[in-house]
Protein backbone atom coordinates (compact mmCIF):
# COMPACT_ATOMS: atom_id res chain seq x y z
CA UNK A 1 0.00 0.00 0.00
CA UNK A 2 1.53 3.29 -1.04
CA UNK A 3 1.46 6.52 0.91
CA UNK A 4 -0.25 9.61 -0.48
CA UNK A 5 1.99 12.47 -1.55
CA UNK A 6 1.35 15.72 0.32
CA UNK A 7 -0.24 18.61 -1.54
CA UNK A 8 1.53 21.92 -2.09
CA UNK A 9 -0.87 23.47 0.43
CA UNK A 10 -0.02 20.86 3.08
CA UNK A 11 3.70 21.41 2.52
CA UNK A 12 3.31 25.20 2.69
CA UNK A 13 1.30 24.92 5.93
CA UNK A 14 3.98 22.72 7.47
CA UNK A 15 6.77 25.10 6.45
CA UNK A 16 4.89 28.12 7.82
CA UNK A 17 4.59 26.54 11.26
CA UNK A 18 8.03 24.87 11.21
CA UNK A 19 10.24 27.64 9.88
CA UNK A 20 13.54 25.82 10.53
CA UNK A 21 12.60 23.34 7.80
CA UNK A 22 13.01 24.10 4.10
CA UNK A 23 11.89 22.51 0.87
CA UNK A 24 14.88 21.12 -1.04
CA UNK A 25 14.63 18.77 -4.04
CA UNK A 26 11.06 17.68 -3.14
CA UNK A 27 12.14 16.86 0.43
CA UNK A 28 11.96 18.53 3.84
CA UNK A 29 15.40 19.54 5.04
CA UNK A 30 16.79 20.92 8.29
CA UNK A 31 20.14 21.19 10.03
CA UNK A 32 20.07 20.72 13.79
CA UNK A 33 22.97 22.19 15.76
CA UNK A 34 23.94 20.89 19.19
CA UNK A 35 26.56 21.81 21.78
CA UNK A 36 28.86 18.94 20.85
CA UNK A 37 29.21 15.64 19.02
CA UNK A 38 27.83 13.61 21.93
CA UNK A 39 24.54 15.53 21.87
CA UNK A 40 24.31 15.34 18.09
CA UNK A 41 24.90 11.60 18.12
CA UNK A 42 22.44 11.16 21.00
CA UNK A 43 19.82 12.99 18.95
CA UNK A 44 20.47 10.66 16.03
CA UNK A 45 20.22 7.56 18.24
CA UNK A 46 16.90 8.65 19.72
CA UNK A 47 15.50 9.76 16.35
CA UNK A 48 16.59 6.44 14.81
CA UNK A 49 14.40 4.55 17.30
CA UNK A 50 11.39 6.71 16.40
CA UNK A 51 12.09 6.27 12.68
CA UNK A 52 12.42 2.51 13.02
CA UNK A 53 9.12 2.22 14.92
CA UNK A 54 7.34 4.02 12.10
CA UNK A 55 9.39 2.24 9.42
CA UNK A 56 10.28 5.61 7.92
CA UNK A 57 13.98 6.36 7.73
CA UNK A 58 15.66 9.74 7.18
CA UNK A 59 18.51 10.59 4.90
CA UNK A 60 20.94 12.33 7.23
CA UNK A 61 24.53 13.18 7.95
CA UNK A 62 26.50 14.23 10.99
CA UNK A 63 29.53 16.49 11.19
CA UNK A 64 30.67 17.18 14.76
CA UNK A 65 27.74 19.04 16.38
CA UNK A 66 25.50 19.28 13.29
CA UNK A 67 22.96 16.82 11.95
CA UNK A 68 21.46 17.54 8.55
CA UNK A 69 18.20 15.73 7.87
CA UNK A 70 16.38 15.24 4.58
CA UNK A 71 12.91 13.67 4.66
CA UNK A 72 10.97 12.28 1.73
CA UNK A 73 8.72 9.28 1.21
CA UNK A 74 10.01 7.24 -1.70
CA UNK A 75 6.84 5.22 -2.29
CA UNK A 76 4.83 8.49 -2.40
CA UNK A 77 7.27 10.10 -4.82
CA UNK A 78 7.84 13.07 -2.51
CA UNK A 79 6.82 14.46 0.86
CA UNK A 80 4.01 12.76 2.77
CA UNK A 81 2.36 12.85 6.19
CA UNK A 82 5.07 10.42 7.34
CA UNK A 83 7.68 13.13 6.78
CA UNK A 84 5.67 15.75 8.66
CA UNK A 85 5.29 13.41 11.62
CA UNK A 86 8.95 12.38 11.73
CA UNK A 87 9.99 16.04 11.47
CA UNK A 88 7.74 16.90 14.43
CA UNK A 89 9.18 14.04 16.45
CA UNK A 90 12.71 15.18 15.65
CA UNK A 91 11.84 18.69 16.82
CA UNK A 92 10.63 17.27 20.14
CA UNK A 93 13.76 15.19 20.56
CA UNK A 94 16.04 18.15 19.76
CA UNK A 95 14.16 20.42 22.16
CA UNK A 96 15.06 18.10 25.05
CA UNK A 97 18.81 18.36 24.37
Amino acid sequence: MSTAKATHTEIDEFLQTNNEWTLTDDALQRTFTFRNFREAFGFMAEAALVAERSSHHPEWSNVYNRVTVKLTTHDAGGISAKDFELARQMELIASRR
